[in-house]
């Protein structure tokens, strides 16, 4: 908020996207490793990996759709040679990362405001935690818990202003429930925020973090709808189709987070899981354990941006 201000003051132009990036890259610092590294510089580090480990995730691959390059193996080569250089980018860091917390006394992992190396490390005996997998894990944490976020809310800002009615809804709702003169907005003020996590919720839905969720492997033949699914078929749920899907959505195309607003408490439709047209997190087993951690950030983020700034596009040229 405050480099926002700063800027406006002297007429400047922010970069939004890159400056809600920095913030949840920080977030995600302080959450893993108890502060900040802008200023030694592994934030952008942080990021660059991250960045890096997105291309080779999503990219596209050639060899599913021609069968005689994977013959030859030589795109896998090449692919597996860029994500082992990737994974000792990633090695090195955690590794650097982990020996500066080992060196500290053992004591202070037992703190309950522990950061989340401490409480891995607290219990890495305990459940036979292996430095391998203490790195798989916080890996996930920094993966998925900083592009997720600035993705999301880069998308509802832009939803937002697009739709100034929709914008000054949500502000109404948030500058009426904060005090007068309070700086900074908490988790406390957003318990009675209903249109905030209706506008979330929409957001979700037409621009889920994951388009297409984690790959899930059929374990046995089964048969759905008519097609044959073999066992060891890899099944890719895309969760943005079945969000646009008109014949679950009225107007699926169309920002309306009046939707998620139900005045009949029998019909509710949310991320949990339950709702199948509704699936950004996924569901299951393998949903997201992050969903919390995300609603926060979003959530805060959002509320403080609207409550002290006025949005608008720019105008047109």
């Amino acid at each position: 908020m405050t480099k926002i201000k700063e800027v406006a003051a002297i007429g400047g132009v922010v970069d939004m996207s890159e400056l809600i990036k920095s913030f949840t890259y920080d977030m995600a610092c302080r959450i893993v490793l108890g502060k900040s590294f802008r200023t030694e510089g592994r934030s952008k580090l942080l990021r660059d990996l991250t960045d890096d480990t997105s291309r080779i995730l999503g990219g596209f691959n050639l060899e599913e759709y021609f069968p005689t390059l994977a013959r030859a193996g030589v795109l896998k080569r090449v692919v597996c040679a860029k994500a082992e250089k990737v994974k000792c980018r990633w090695a090195y860091l955690l590794d650097k990362l982990i020996d500066e917390r080992g060196s500290m006394d053992k004591s202070m992992f037992d703190k309950k405001d522990g950061d989340f190396i401490d409480i891995l490390l607290s219990a890495q005996y305990e459940y036979g935690l292996t430095r391998e997998r203490v790195k798989a894990l916080l890996t996930d944490v920094f993966f998925g818990s900083a592009d997720t976020v600035a993705n999301t809310l880069d998308f509802t800002l832009a939803e937002l202003m697009r739709r100034p009615r929709l914008l000054e809804k949500l502000q109404n709702e948030v500058r009426s429930i904060v005090p007068r003169g309070q700086e900074t907005i908490t988790e406390t003020d957003m318990n009675k925020m209903t249109y905030l996590r209706a506008v979330f919720n929409e957001s979700l839905r037409m621009y889920p973090v994951a388009p297409l969720l984690a790959p899930h492997l059929a374990m046995a033949d089964c048969n759905i709808d008519g097609y044959m699914i073999p066992a060891g078929t890899h099944v890719l749920v895309n969760v943005w189709a079945i969000g646009r899907d008109s014949s679950s959505w009225e107007d699926a195309e169309e920002f309306i987070p009046e939707r998620f607003i139900y005045e009949d408490s029998d019909v509710d439709v949310n991320f949990k899981g339950n709702n199948f047209q509704f699936l950004p997190f996924g569901s299951g087993r393998r949903m997201c354990p992050g969903i919390n951690l995300g609603i926060a950030n979003f959530e805060l983020m959002l509320a403080n941006l609207v409550y002290h700034f006025e949005w608008e596009l720019p105008p047109k040229v």
